[in-house]
């Protein structure tokens, strides 16, 4: 009996040390290659997808709307928006303005009072829309805010002027706002599909191409 256990407690060190070579000998060449190969297929997948996400961010921000400058000012009259936007129409929609739809560029502008004691109360919002359109027979481009009289230019870059650099704009007649108060003030411009064909203005929703925005600007300024 002695004997006996002797040898079986002597051959359990040897046993298991014989099943883990075996182990990582029949696992380590055939598994190994198989996970530095997957591990390998997995980091260029990896750069790949965020090569792509870096792509589309830049060519979305590059075919967007950016509000370079707006301010109010104090006129006779009111107050006028100033401001100047950067934009540049991606291929689909100089292809469809050159074919003879008309693209409106929207310009939004919220007023508020601050108010310390709850939100901020809205003491105006207002907007106006700017119509560009190409005449196929004449191919000269038209242009103007919408409800008074276009004009005519030679290009487009003439034409997209009215869009990027408009005219001062009466946002609040004398009186609306309180002299002495300061104002927050919120300005966006979009690509406004409203005015669209029904037929076409479905298919535009659907189209990525034709989501075109800038963010919201805010600011503040003082009633004089």
């Amino acid at each position: 009996m002695t004997a006996c256990f002797t040898r079986c407690s002597r051959s359990r060190p040897e046993a298991w040390a014989y099943v883990s070579t075996n182990i990582a000998t029949d696992s380590s060449p055939s598994s190994a290659p198989v996970t530095r190969r997957l591990i390998f297929l997995l980091t260029r997948w990896m750069l790949a997808s965020l090569l792509m996400l870096s792509a589309s961010t830049q060519v979305l921000a590059a075919e967007g709307i950016e509000i370079a400058r707006a301010q109010v000012e104090s006129a006779e009259e009111g107050y006028r928006l100033s401001a100047t936007y950067n934009l540049d129409l991606n291929y689909n929609l100089e292809e469809a303005l050159t074919r003879g739809i008309p693209l409106h560029f929207t310009t939004e502008v919220e007023i508020y009072r601050p108010r310390w004691y709850w939100f901020d109360e809205t003491t105006l919002s207002t907007a106006r829309t700017i119509r560009i359109e190409y005449n196929v027979l004449t191919r000269q481009y038209r242009g103007g805010v919408v409800g008074s009289v276009q004009q005519s230019f030679a290009s487009f870059d003439d034409a997209m002027s009215l869009v990027r650099r408009p005219n001062r704009w009466l946002v609040a007649e004398r009186g609306t706002l309180k002299i002495g108060n300061t104002y927050k003030v919120s300005v966006r411009m979009r690509l406004n599909l409203e005015y669209l064909a029904k037929p076409f203005q479905v298919n535009a929703l659907n189209n990525s191409n034709w989501r075109l925005s800038s963010d919201w600007h805010n600011f503040s300024f003082k009633a004089e």
